[in-house]
């Protein structure tokens, strides 16, 4: 990165993980392979974006579309979903992170419930990176699940439709206490959000790379970085230059 300047980075990272199939195919492997490998990248990512001072960091696990994908796949990313959580309480511990998951976790298998559960719990109190996962997330259905939330709040308590307001139905949200994303990360070429924090990303940078997932390193978020200092952001038609 250009170092003549200072170095502004994003308080909050949102990335969409893709390639991790397409990693695998290249290299002969099953495409489970990839998923395994993609997920060892995002324990080293929580690290190297922690120490680059990023604050929030969310992460596009496992859409409520994946599950149209083959039975043996997604039953292969439940089981890599149980193994992480087996051994995240530990890590998020001694790295003092606070982790949630994002999403409709209702329809999750019970003991990966229980898992999730006790995860939020115990780190709810940690100061460090903020990690959210987002499993079986839509941000449709994100936004569904909002609006029947404000709504039936607004008909318990007899509210005129007016009290609905963005910042209401904002807080709603999976997201509600967070900062939104200033920056999200696409990997493996593909230039789309495929439904990922769809309110969320109203002001948000993009910045798409060719790399797989399971190739992304500190190098290359170094990159993406670096490309966003050199975004000119625009609020109202007012110029604010991120560097």
């Amino acid at each position: 990165m250009d170092n003549t300047q200072e170095i502004r980075v994003p308080n909050h990272l949102a990335v969409i993980l893709d390639g991790n199939g397409r990693w695998a195919k290249a290299k002969g492997l099953p495409r489970n392979a990839g998923h395994v490998q993609g997920a060892r990248v995002v324990e080293d990512m929580c690290e190297i974006v922690y120490n680059h001072g990023i604050r929030y960091f969310t992460v596009y696990a496992f859409s409520t579309e994946n599950w149209n994908r083959p039975a043996d796949e997604v039953n292969a990313l439940m089981d890599l979903l149980r193994k992480y959580m087996k051994n995240s309480i530990k890590r998020a511990m001694k790295n003092n992170m606070c982790v949630r998951v994002i999403g409709d976790k209702t329809a999750l298998a019970p003991d990966l419930q229980e898992s999730i559960a006790e995860l939020e719990r115990t780190t709810a109190g940690n100061t460090g990176l903020h990690f959210q996962i987002a499993i079986n997330y839509g941000g449709r259905d994100e936004i569904v699940r909002a609006v029947r939330k404000v709504a039936g709040e607004v008909l318990a308590e007899g509210e005129p439709v007016e009290s609905i307001t963005a910042e209401r139905l904002s807080a709603a949200l999976d997201t509600g206490d967070l900062p939104d994303p200033d920056l999200l990360i696409r990997t493996c070429g593909e230039q789309r959000i495929s439904n990922f924090l769809l309110w969320q990303l109203a002001y948000t940078e993009f910045y798409f790379t060719e790399v797989a997932w399971p190739d992304f390193d500190e190098a290359e978020l170094e990159k993406a970085i670096d490309a966003y200092n050199h975004r000119e952001r625009r609020f109202g038609g007012l110029k604010n230059a991120v560097h």
